[in-house]
This record gives C-alpha cells, sequence and structure tokens, in this order.
C-alpha cells in the first residue's frame, strides 16, 4: 500500500491553487509604480538622476519584467553628455579659410585642444572634457552641388582619434538636396565607436554666402528615426549625438515640432553665429527657447584675420561658456 501511494504522488503531482498558502507569513508585495520621467532628456541633469536612483533603492525587492531585461534598465549609463562636455575644433582638413582645423596639423589640433580643455576642466564643476575633431564632411558648391570630403583624408582623423580617445564629427552641408538622403551619405563611419553626425541647415541652399537656408522640423525628426534605425539595424554600440546648427529663426522651420528622446540618437541643439558678446548671447537664448531640444551646442569663432571673415570680438571664456543658460553640452571652435 505504501509504494501504491508513493506512485501515486509521484506520477500525478498536488497542484497548489493558493500560493499564498505555502507561505502565509511571506508579505505580498505591491507592484513597482510607473515613475513619470522619461529617461532622456532628463537624465542629463544630475538631480533628476539623483531622484531616478533613489527610487530605485526604494524596492529592493523589485523583481524586473521580461521586457526590462530586454531592454537595458539604465541606457543612460553610457551616455557620453551624462559626465562629459565635448569641446571641439571645427573646420575642413584641405581649408584655411574655413575653420581652425585646415591651419594646423593632427598633433598640433591635439595639443592645442588638450590645453584648452585644461582651461574648461577647471571652471567645469567636476565634469569631465573630452575632445573632438568637427570635420566638415560635404561642402556646398554654388548650385547647390557637394563635394566630399576624400575617405584617406577622413580616416587620418578618425584613426587618430581613435587611438586618442577623441571624438570625430563629421558635418554635412546639405546643398540642393534632401537633408535625411544627406545625413545617410555620412551613416557608414558609424562603424566607428567614435563618430557623431551634424547637419547645417545655413548651407541647405542652391545660392551659398547669398542667402541662408533652412530644414524643417519633419526633416530633423525623419533624420533622427533614419539614423536610430541604421545604429539599430546594424548593431552599433552607444548612442550617437546628431548635431543641428542654427543661428536665425529661418533655419528651423515649425521648430516647435521639432522632438527629441530617442534610444540610440541624442539630439544636439547648437548655437552658431559670430559677433560681439552681446549678439552671441542673445543667439544662444533664443535658442535656448526650443525647449524640445533641451540638448544644447554653443559655437565660438577665432580671428584669423581673414578678409570679410567673421569673427567673435572679444572671444567668451570658458567661464563665459560655462555661464550660458542651460549650459552648453557641446562647444565648438572655428
Amino acid at each position: 500500500m505504501y509504494f501504491i501511494l508513493l506512485f501515486c504522488l509521484l506520477a500525478f503531482p498536488v497542484r497548489a491553487q493558493n500560493t499564498s498558502m505555502l507561505a502565509p507569513n511571506l508579505p505580498v508585495l505591491s507592484a513597482k509604480p510607473v515613475l513619470d520621467i522619461p529617461f532622456f532628456p532628463f537624465v542629463y541633469f544630475p538631480d533628476r538622476l539623483a531622484t531616478i536612483r533613489s527610487y530605485e533603492k526604494s524596492y529592493p525587492y523589485w523583481v524586473p519584467t521580461e521586457t526590462e531585461v530586454a531592454i537595458p534598465a539604465y541606457p543612460y549609463e553610457s551616455s557620453l553628455l551624462l559626465n562629459n562636455d565635448v569641446l571641439a575644433f571645427y573646420g575642413h582638413p584641405n581649408s584655411t579659410r574655413m575653420g581652425i582645423l585646415g591651419r594646423y596639423t593632427i598633433e598640433d589640433l591635439a595639443d592645442r585642444l588638450n590645453k584648452l580643455a585644461a582651461e574648461y576642466r577647471n571652471v567645469s564643476g567636476g565634469r569631465g572634457v573630452i575632445t573632438a575633431f568637427y570635420i566638415i564632411y560635404g561642402t556646398v558648391w554654388p548650385g547647390g552641388d557637394i563635394g566630399i570630403i576624400g575617405e584617406e583624408n577622413l580616416m587620418r582623423y578618425i584613426n587618430y582619434a581613435l587611438e586618442h580617445d577623441m571624438l570625430v564629427f563629421i558635418d554635412h552641408q546639405i546643398g540642393r538636396y534632401d537633408p535625411v538622403d544627406s545625413l545617410k551619405t555620412m551613416f557608414p563611419y558609424l562603424r566607428y565607436p567614435n563618430v557623431h553626425l551634424a547637419l547645417d541647415p545655413e548651407w541647405r541652399t542652391t545660392r551659398p554666402m547669398k542667402e541662408i537656408g533652412s530644414v524643417s522640423a519633419d526633416e530633423i525628426n525623419r533624420a533622427q528615426r533614419a539614423m536610430e534605425e541604421y545604429i539599430i539595424q546594424n548593431k552599433l554600440p552607444g548612442d550617437r549625438m546628431l548635431v543641428i546648427h542654427q543661428f536665425n529663426v529661418k533655419m528651423i522651420k515649425n521648430r516647435a515640432a521639432v522632438t527629441s528622446g530617442l534610444r540610440t540618437v541624442r539630439l544636439v541643439h547648437c548655437a552658431d553665429g559670430f559677433g560681439s558678446p552681446f549678439l552671441k548671447r542673445d543667439s544662444y537664448a533664443s535658442n535656448a527657447l526650443a525647449l524640445s531640444m533641451p540638448i544644447k551646442g554653443f559655437k565660438l569663432f577665432y580671428n584669423f584675420g581673414i578678409p570679410g571673415a567673421g569673427y567673435d570680438s572679444p572671444l567668451l571664456t570658458p567661464k563665459d561658456v560655462y555661464n550660458l543658460t542651460p549650459r552648453p553640452y557641446l562647444i565648438m571652435y572655428q
């Protein structure tokens, strides 16, 4: 009889109908409520990050769902901009008139950047400063055609930057072409983990130097989505920045409709334009009104004595730049 009973128990196990009966002394844990703070862009601000972390610690027994396991709970931990600002030298390697980048060797540029980065670190309040080359990839010509930088030339900067823990931004001036298609021409370079992209609406025109070009909010939104799809489909590491320049209200049409906050693309809204400190601050304040693009950049212009070329007079100091509201995360010098 004993063996018959044992066989029945093994063959037909008893199924518990009420799991609380198996452990009556354990507390019933409520589901973890949703914290209504989106990861981006708020995670770039220390107070919001502290709020999220404090919230997580208040639920030590929380078990993540399958969805939360599949999607990293803290994608912002790998974000470059979380703890760092980016300091870049801008220009075209083949031109002494298009910015500082074409006036010195790669080694001299890196040395000058490092010295300038030290000045920024002294007033950064503890944030790191990452150096970068900001390279004009596609240059607009009269009529709106685009001249593309030679790949061998571009790769010199990318490889040097990889070896020296620097970033590279490649910038397309668009010309008469579709902004999204223009951006796509640079996608193959995203296979290098230090490469980020930029579009400059000023030059989205068939009459460069005679009129200021523009892009629409829809084009910026489509460009971001195309970039994110490429990054995800090709399993590229880290998040990447997409910089959009602006110094005139017409450069971004329907600006309030621009969206940001994609999973892998960080939209950076950069205040371009040269002039006096008053004009620089005024231009930046105008860009600051675009709250849908909270990650800001700021561009400064050296005076190289080029006839007809604009420049900042006087040049704002690193402390001046950090005193801008909101504080910029990307700072470049042309």
